[in-house]
């Protein structure tokens, strides 16, 4: 079936911008209908010709708003064309939002005008968008309401997963759940909330951090909740703290190209090319004027999601890339003013357990992308790499399965994670409790026992019993057993210590 709308933009007028996920198509239908893979168009509604402006009309009515795919086709259209359609529908929205983009696009104006008339036409349809502020242009009445400005902007959806995950206030959650624990709790579900986060964040990069590394990733953890803007001097500063190697460390964005590379020998191992580094500053400026001045009409998981995938996208720096990525996702929920008390909530662990999805997000922009280059293997770490494309596939980009994938991993961090080690210490609490009033057994020896117990099952195996015969009485591995079961029981059904305690006490 003919492809109409972006996709024949695309590919008449060769385009380097991405496929389009749900191309509009030309089928046997009676009405606009959304399939699983397509837009099924019917033959009175598909334009009349195969000019591209007839196109770019019927997908900015039909398909939503794509600015990869226009920054790139509209600069292609002769402005007599726009013209003579503005002259005969001065007052067509999707006409006016057209003639907008191809100024903004070209850097031109178009002249010899009729007048402009009509409501003001949003850019994106804030049913099917999430939006921010709008920037009205009273030249064309037209708003720009994206998330970020017309030099670099993200896209996404109104999901039915997104709506729902809005609604169901995450942040909020995370702040009443934190309010239900003691101080002594709290403190302790958040000191494992940024050991393991720190851990994870070098595991998904594959690397196990020295001490040192460990302790200056907390530290910037940490950092997430002070009130201090992005900037290149900032982002620095705090590439600096966690890159150890001096080599690594960096004075500025990147001068150079770097990439990302897989398994595979010479130019096929090369999996990721970011953007050239003459585009490297301007596109941090404006992701970083995104980050400090996040909308306020804006879920902050949104906003955040955006900032962590659109950074690690531009990869500013040579090396520390991912772990700055990821702070700036916590730092996007602490600048929000909706986690306090040192809250964190541990994304990286929920990533690094959902990590072939965490990388299939990435591929999703990253192999598209890597399409746009030519790269040709000199030697090893040597390449010649060339730029096909157009520079707007770094500018502007689809960010649902960002932001969708930033919601579940930020469900799973509260509702898995932090509930899951907060009830595990709860349980480690009741069983050390116990068998101390019963046993007379070396504090270090007795958490270990504990910990190793409630790890498997709440069972302790042959092994580590054979393990500390000798240091503990023989009698205290079968009582550990029980109280962690019993402590198991009463956090899923509710049995009050008391009852516990008195079950233990009858069975031994």
């Amino acid at each position: 079936m003919a492809a109409l709308g972006y996709e024949f933009l695309r590919q008449t007028l060769k385009l380097s911008a991405f496929s389009i996920e749900r191309p509009a198509l030309l089928k046997p239908v009676t009405r606009v209908e959304q399939a699983d893979t397509f837009l099924a168009i019917p033959k009175h509604v598909a334009p009349a010709t195969d000019d591209p402006l007839a196109h770019i009309l019927f997908a900015l009515k039909h398909e939503g708003t794509n600015l990869q795919i226009l920054a790139e086709a509209l600069p292609k259209i002769d402005p007599a064309s726009l013209i003579a359609e503005l002259r005969r529908a001065p007052t067509g929205t999707y006409t006016r939002a057209a003639c907008y983009l191809w100024e903004q696009f070209t850097g031109k104006q178009l002249t010899d005008l009729p007048e402009i008339a009509g409501p003001t036409v949003e850019i994106f349809n804030p049913d099917k968008y999430i939006t921010g502020p709008s920037q009205r242009d009273t030249r064309w009445r037209v708003a720009f309401n994206g998330l970020g400005t017309i030099k670099y902007c993200a896209t996404v959806e109104r999901t039915p997963y997104l709506q729902e995950a809005i609604k169901s206030d995450i942040l909020g959650r995370a702040k009443t759940f934190i309010d239900t624990l003691g101080k002594g709790m709290t403190d302790r579900a958040l000191a494992w909330a940024y050991l393991h986060e720190t851990e994870s964040s070098f595991a998904i990069e594959r690397e196990a951090p020295s001490e040192d590394k460990a302790r200056l990733f907390v530290m910037l953890l940490h950092q997430a909740h002070e009130r201090r803007a992005m900037s290149e001097d900032r982002l620095v500063e705090l590439q600096n703290s966690i890159v150890t190697n001096p080599y690594d460390k960096a004075a500025s964005f990147r001068s150079n190209q770097n990439w990302l590379r897989g398994p595979m020998r010479g130019a096929a191992g090369i999996t990721y090319l970011p953007p050239p580094p003459e585009i490297v500053s301007s596109l941090m400026e404006e992701l970083m004027t995104f980050a400090n001045k996040p909308p306020k009409e804006v879920d902050p998981i949104v906003t955040a999601s955006i900032a962590s995938f659109g950074f690690v996208y531009i990869h500013p720096f040579m090396d520390g890339n991912g772990r700055l990525a990821r702070f700036l996702f916590h730092q996007a929920l602490c600048q929000s003013g909706k986690l306090e008390k040192g809250l964190l909530l541990p994304v990286s662990v929920a990533m690094k357990r959902n990590e072939e999805e965490y990388l299939s997000v990435l591929r999703q922009y990253s192999r598209p992308a890597r399409d746009q280059w030519s790269v040709r293997w000199i030697d090893e770490e040597q390449y010649d790499l060339k730029f096909n494309g157009n520079l707007s596939i770094y500018k502007y980009w689809d960010a649902t399965k960002c932001v969708e994938f930033g919601y579940k991993m930020a469900e799973q961090a509260l509702e898995v994670e932090l509930r899951n080690e907060t009830e595990f210490l709860e349980r480690y609490d009741k069983v050390i409790k116990e068998v101390d009033q019963r046993f007379d057994v070396r504090g270090s020896t007795l958490s270990s026992l504990v910990r190793m117990c409630l790890d498997n099952d709440n069972i302790l195996s042959n092994n580590r019993r054979k393990q500390f015969v000798g240091r503990v009485p023989e009698d205290a591995f079968d009582f550990i057993e029980q109280c962690a079961k019993e402590a198991s029981i009463s956090q899923n059904t509710g049995i009050e210590d008391d009852d516990i305690l008195i079950k233990s006490t009858n069975n031994y």
